[in-house]
């Protein structure tokens, strides 16, 4: 009961509380169906209760704001109506239409208790953002910006964006590096998470490193497996396509399932519908460029054979024409030194007894010349003093003189 203080009536903040609890509790007795925005869902794993934020946005600014509570059980049941027609869990971020009952509570303030949510209407919201994303991105021009990058001819680096214990991936691994023909690939794996609302900013945060080293990969590639069809619909949120449209090299998906395209695959440069089908794509990129090189080896080891026969015969008859050639200038060459040689032989007999002719005669004046010869014809030498006069006017009287005969000489005196 309120004190009376004063001649004022005072309420304690507990008797206002009541108060206002029996008011709402008296207004509002039915169960109401609202839309709003999960912006937290708050679940608690150790109690298994939720304790969802809800938002009203007008030209993106929150205009209202409310708590609410949903009970283990009703979560329990409404997560698994959503994974059974939406193949998503109750999850952020999503518009929803829900029942609750509006409650207050004098220590925990106003809000609404969640008894169900109609996975029926989030499916349509889905769609929505779905169609809302494709429309955005055609109107600002970039679908199929990432469809229209230039395409390696050997996509050999890759930046693979996975989670490393993803049964996708390892299904994508086994057929890369088990391949018959030997291709092999690098790659470098970036981690992030494929699956929620947080795959979101995770797998944009990849894509964001993954183009600080664009110099070392000829492609991206987000591969996903195993997680079956749950949690797809983050790959239909704008951002991530827009990341995905507008990055500067081929983005290749490999993200395992069976319903419709995401959009973030739509405007994949390529989308596989399963890890092993994308690293076939990739294979057969190495085919088609193996098949015309192993062709064009083959032409050119023809080409060699043929260009090193037609030079062998061509060798072969220059061979044979130098052989003959060779021969007949040997022979003529013969021939010459055979006449040059008895030209000589007949040119050195001729000088040689010319020369012997000449050596006769000389040698006979030599004889005719020899004072010999001469003294056995009777001539005689005369000398004085040892030597020979030739002028008898240099003589004098009493002078010595030698007379040389043939055979003896006589002494004689100069008498004048």
């Amino acid at each position: 009961m309120p004190e009376v203080v004063d001649s004022k009536t005072v309420f304690s903040l507990l008797e206002v509380s009541r108060s206002i609890q029996k008011t709402i509790a008296d207004r509002y007795k039915s169960l109401y169906w609202i839309k709003a925005e999960m912006n937290k869902l708050n679940h608690y794993t150790h109690s298994g209760h939720c304790y969802p934020e809800l938002v009203e946005k007008k030209d993106g600014k929150i205009v209202a704001e409310m708590r609410s509570t949903l009970w283990k059980a009703d979560f329990q049941r409404i997560n698994q109506q959503f994974l059974r027609l939406l193949q998503e869990p109750l999850r952020e971020g999503i518009t929803m239409l829900f029942q609750a009952a509006i409650s207050y509570d004098p220590l925990y303030g106003f809000g609404l208790k969640i008894v169900d949510i109609d996975p029926t209407f989030v499916l349509g919201e889905l769609e929505k953002e779905k169609r809302d994303s494709i429309l955005n991105l055609q109107m600002e021009g970039l679908f199929d910006a990432n469809k229209k990058r230039p395409f390696p001819i050997l996509p050999k680096r890759l930046a693979i964006v996975s989670v490393e214990t993803s049964k996708g991936l390892s299904d994508f691994f086994k057929i890369i590096r088990q391949n018959p023909w030997g291709y092999r690939f690098e790659y470098s794996l970036f981690p992030a998470l494929l699956q929620g609302d947080k795959s979101i900013p995770s797998i944009i945060k990849q894509l964001a490193v993954v183009a600080e080293r664009l110099e070392d990969f000829d492609a991206v590639a987000i591969i996903r497996g195993g997680g079956g069809e749950v949690g797809l619909s983050s790959y239909n949120n704008y951002q991530l396509a827009k990341a995905i449209a507008i990055f500067p090299i081929p983005v290749l998906t490999g993200i395992g399932h069976s319903t419709n395209e995401t959009v973030s695959e739509m405007v994949a440069y390529k989308n596989a519908i399963t890890p092993s089908e994308l690293a076939d794509f990739l294979i057969q990129k190495f085919h088609q460029f193996a098949i015309p090189v192993d062709e064009a080896q083959r032409r050119i080891i023809d080409a060699t054979k043929r260009r090193f026969q037609q030079e062998e015969r061509t060798l072969q008859q220059f061979s044979q024409a130098i052989s003959w050639s060779s021969k007949a200038i040997l022979a003529n060459q013969t021939h010459r030194l055979s006449t040059a040689q008895t030209q000589l032989k007949l040119f050195s007999a001729q000088l040689l007894k010319d020369k012997h002719k000449e050596l006769n005669a000389f040698t006979r004046l030599i004889n005719l010349a020899d004072p010999k010869q001469l003294l056995k014809r009777g001539f005689s030498i005369s000398r004085v003093n040892g030597k020979a006069v030739t002028d008898a006017h240099l003589l004098e009287a009493g002078d010595e003189m030698e007379t040389l005969l043939y055979k003896g000489s006589i002494h004689s005196k100069v008498i004048k």
